[in-house]
Order: C-alpha cells, then structure tokens, then sequence
C-alpha cells in the first residue's frame, strides 16, 4: 500500500510510541487521524506537527471501550477525510497488578482498554473496508496494525492482566487476518522493552539489558518503523506477530 494521500486513524497517537508512529507515517505523506482519550493538549499539538509535515490530521477524543464511542470516531474520520485506508490500534494501559491484589476492577479496566477496545476498532473500520467491497473496489482494500506485545508470548509477574490482553491482542489478530481476507490484511508487532516503565531501579535496568541479547532498550521509533513496513513493505503478510523486542523472545 502506498501511504501518500491514504488515511490512517492511529489510537494512543498523543503521546509516546503513538505519537511517534503518528509522525513516522505522516512524513510517508499519509493523512493521519489521531485519537486521544484524555491528552487534549498533547494531540492537538501532534496534529500542528502532523500538519507541518505537509498532511491533513485531525484530533478525536474516544473512549474506545464503548461502541457508540468508536462509531461516532470512525464516522468523523471518513466524513473529514473522506475515507479510512488503516487502522493502528496503539491505545494501552499497562497496570501493575500484584497477583495477591487483582481486582476485578483491574481485570476488566485492563482487557476492555487493551482488547476489546482493539476489536472494537477493528470491527468497526472493517465495515468501512468492506462496504468498499461490495461497490466494487477489488484487491488490497486496508491494512490494519495491532501493537501485541513479546508478554503475551512469555507473561510475566505482576502485571497478569496486562498479559492476557496482549495474548488475546495476538489471537485476534490471526482470527482477523481470516475473517478479513482478501480485502484487508492485519497484522501485530510484539515490542519488548521500548520505553521502560516508570519506577524501575537500576538494578532492575541492568537485567532487562542483561536479557536482551542486543544489549539495548528500544526505541518508539523502532516500532513504527516496524509498522511502516507493514503497511508500505509488503502486501503479501497478514496474520503475523513481529517481535520488536532486541531478541527478548530468544534469550
């Protein structure tokens, strides 16, 4: 898929891993629609940046656990832009969650945000992919992205939830890839230590360093590059996991 003039809605996209994508993807020549959930200052600010580069961008607040939320989302977009080509669904929350002290408030605010929000996305953009279909576009219609994570390979303590989202992000994935084919292709990158969470001690640092074979922490933009591929690189890969992890994975 050629990204210059194409739409892209990337979730998550005011800060962070999402703002870099955002960013990475616009000077590729793609429209960009930014959603945010809470961070009005930090995605009105993208899109002044987006727009610098040359594209069309627009902020969307949504609550993405809530149908009615991502409808209304998706509708604005193909309204101002005039049509929707690929969804990123980037928008996460990664909880600390104690085994000894999960809630069911933790258990249900972390899977609907990391999983059901990403099916919801997807399902709803996916009419927009296959009403296109029906009117007789033939071939590549979207592309969309995931962000799964190297945890839902390999969970780890402490944060069981947020594992089990990132697995159910992979299964949906390849059930999507299924349902979706041959008008769209979906696919997930699996990042592994990008922009490690707040707290960490210095000990703490040096094993995860210590654990990866590269020897290094990654980058946002190490992701998105990774995204891009997906969407410009090839138009012959859906259903796949692609770590972005150092070798985290392996070690």
């Amino acid at each position: 898929m050629e990204l210059n003039g194409k739409t892209v809605l990337v979730t998550g996209a005011a800060k962070r891993v999402g703002r870099e994508i955002a960013i990475t993807l616009a000077r590729r020549g793609a429209n960009i629609a930014v959603h945010y959930r809470s961070s009005d200052t930090e995605a009105k600010k993208v899109v002044r940046e987006l727009e610098q580069l040359g594209v069309r961008s627009l902020a969307i607040r949504a609550e993405l656990t809530r149908a009615s939320d991502v409808k209304r989302m998706v509708e604005r977009v193909i309204r101002h832009f005039g049509q929707l080509d690929a969804l990123i669904n980037n928008a996460a929350i990664f909880p600390k969650t104690p085994f000894e002290k999960i809630r069911e408030f933790d258990w249900d605010l972390t899977i609907d945000t990391n999983l059901k929000g990403p099916f919801l996305c997807a399902h709803e953009v996916s009419k927009h992919f296959l009403k296109r279909a029906k009117h007789g576009q033939r071939g590549l219609i979207g592309k969309i992205v995931n962000i799964a994570d190297w945890a839902g390979f390999r969970p780890y303590c402490d944060y069981l939830p947020y594992c089990i989202s990132k697995a159910g992000v992979i299964a949906l994935t390849k059930a999507l890839a299924i349902e979706l084919g041959p008008h769209a292709t979906v696919n997930a990158v699996a990042p592994g230590p990008v922009l490690l969470p707040a707290g960490l001690v210095a000990a703490e640092k040096r094993a995860v360093l210590a654990n990866t074979p590269l020897r290094r922490i990654g980058r946002p933009e190490d992701v998105a590059k990774t995204i891009l591929f997906l969407l410009e690189g090839s138009d012959f890969i859906t259903g796949a996991i692609l770590p972005v992890d150092g070798g985290r994975l392996i070690a």
